[in-house]
């Protein structure tokens, strides 16, 4: 994951040797219309000028490891699905994540939680329904029509066997609190988002080992999340320890170096196991920074001591990691500037997971910088900024063509 900078002239080279192993990408990336949009949507100024040249003068897209497909492409594609995958290394992601959790007969497989089948997949429309922890339940209303208690189901894959869980379609991650029946609890999709790829015959469910051929055959590198169970561990003699072991195992046997490996969790104790426990992949652990405010961050101290104790990446929010100054203009937190400090890498999530930025409404992700974005490309200076001032390794993006487009520009490989 670690970015260099490097010349066009040593990229074209490793185009044209790939039997040297310079070349490690998807054969075509495709950019599509969106970051093209975002940089003619950016105020003027230099950094518009330079992508605009940028755009205008390359025909070839590289694939980038600073470009990190978040569940694959869920802007328009439902998460962590065949489909999603695929089209984030058309997009050039040099690394896609798969988020780990496990079946009854405790099997891994790609779900962004262990409960969430109920919001990104059909299990309600299917007679696996009747396994659900808590059953669909209609949204009730007084007689004036306002809502007195939302709708709510919850699905867990600990419940289903992974045969069952291989039965189920994705679907965009979303419900409707408002939903009488199933069918309108299942579609809740943001209006920014869309159901276009999420039919009867797409949707494809895929088993971590499954995850592991399909990126092998894609030609991208893994960064998989050992999610938090749902359930109390152990689970039927299932360890938390063996569950962190077991993941990395997938890899062991697959075959995968530790390089093209990136295990990350939100759980330290996950993080210091593999460091300790399986020391060639936990080089590359990541340790994922759940803070929800910049109140909850932490200090240079305890920075410092994820360092000590042999953890080398953090990964926090996107806006833990930027600030504005007194002009107004995007700049590094001081959270940025103690990881440093502290000898740590860092990597940052998610871009295009806030919608319409133009609309003011612009989510945690954006909420340290929250008065200077006004309009879509805006999030091309928070990329600039994240790279060229803070040094993230890579970003994880809803659309990585965002991240590779400007990956190629800048000339992060």
């Amino acid at each position: 994951m670690r970015h260099r900078f490097l010349s066009f002239t040593l990229a074209g080279l490793a185009g044209l040797l790939p039997g040297l192993g310079l070349a490690d990408e998807p054969a075509s990336v495709q950019m599509g219309p969106r970051p093209f949009f975002l940089v003619e949507d950016m105020k003027p100024g230099a950094l518009k000028s330079e992508l605009q040249a940028c755009a205008a003068k390359r025909d070839r897209w590289r694939s980038s490891d600073f470009s990190i497909g978040h569940r694959g492409a869920p802007l328009q594609f439902p998460e962590h699905t065949k489909e999603s995958y695929e089209a984030a290394a058309r997009m050039g992601a040099g690394i896609v994540e798969c988020d780990v959790t496990f079946t009854k007969d405790k099997e891994l497989v790609c779900r962004h939680a262990q409960n969430d089948l109920h919001t990104t997949t059909n299990i309600l429309a299917t007679p696996l329904a009747s396994k659900c922890v808590k059953p669909f339940t209609p949204a009730v209303f007084d007689a004036a029509g306002t809502l007195v208690r939302p709708a709510s189901a919850e699905c867990r894959t600990s419940e289903v066997t992974l045969a069952e869980f291989k039965t189920l379609r994705g679907k965009m991650d979303a419900f409707n609190p408002r939903a009488r029946t199933v069918a309108e609890y299942m579609a809740g999709t943001a209006n920014w988002r869309t159901d276009l790829y999420s039919g009867p015959t797409s949707g494809t469910l895929l088993t971590h080992r499954e995850s592991i051929e399909l990126f092998k055959k894609l030609g991208v590198k893994m960064t998989p999340e050992l999610k938090n169970a749902s359930v109390t561990m152990p689970f039927d003699g299932f360890s938390q320890e063996a569950y962190a072991q077991k993941m990395i195992d997938e890899y062991k046997q697959a075959g995968v170096p530790p390089r093209r490996v990136w295990p990350q969790s939100f759980s330290k104790d996950d993080v210091l196991y593999w460091v300790r426990s399986e020391p060639a992949y936990g080089k590359q652990a990541v340790y994922l920074d759940d803070a929800n405010t910049v109140a909850d961050l932490p200090g240079y101290a305890e920075l410092a001591s994820y360092k000590m104790q042999g953890i080398q990446i953090v990964a926090p929010p996107i806006f833990a990691l930027l600030t504005t100054d007194a002009a107004g203009n995007i700049v590094p937190s001081q959270y940025a500037r103690n990881a440093k400090t502290a000898g740590l890498d860092i990597i940052t999530w998610s871009l295009e997971r806030s919608g319409i930025l133009a609309d003011g409404n612009n989510g945690s992700y954006y909420q340290s910088v929250d008065p200077a974005i006004r309009r879509e490309g805006d999030m091309m200076q928070v990329l600039d900024v994240l790279a060229k001032q803070v040094g993230v390794l890579g970003v994880f993006s809803d659309w990585p063509a965002t991240t590779t487009f400007y990956a190629n520009c800048a000339g992060i490989r």
